[in-house]
């Protein structure tokens, strides 16, 4: 099927369609958004102080394959981490609809490690790197 890992399944919402019937282009950023939250508690650990070390993100990209609507009613969104750098790695996404397994949209995020304190860009911490790592290649 695919080569994720993780995934979680999100409820498609009333509040997520557009006037054309569908769910809105920017709401796939937001269950994009949901999925990376997850899988950095499920993956890293829910013990990271986010407001010391964090992340932050630096570019995010959406690839629409086909159109969801509120009778799709669910979705499974699949996580990956697809690179590694010193001070960030790229978590890519798959979209698919729980019913039909139909590919709905392919995403990716540029994910910065970061210090709020001192407003600064940091390497990815090594046990963060370590976890992604031992996840992704068991």
């Amino acid at each position: 099927m695919n080569n994720f890992r993780h995934q979680i399944k999100i409820q498609i919402r009333f509040g997520d369609i557009d006037l054309i019937g569908h769910v809105n282009h920017a709401v796939f950023l937001t269950y994009m958004e949901l999925a990376r939250i997850h899988y950095f508690n499920d993956v890293v650990g829910k013990e990271i102080d986010w407001s010391e070390t964090g992340i932050i993100i630096a570019r995010a990209e959406v690839d629409f394959k086909s159109p969801v609507f509120l009778t799709d009613e669910e979705l499974f969104v699949y996580t990956r981490c697809s690179r590694f750098g010193n001070k960030s790695f790229d978590l890519s996404y798959r979209i698919e609809k729980v019913q039909t397994g139909e590919e709905a949209a392919s995403g990716m995020t540029a994910v910065v490690a970061y210090n709020y304190k001192s407003k600064k860009t940091i390497h990815i911490p090594d046990e963060w790197k370590k976890k992604m790592e031992e996840f992704e290649n068991p």
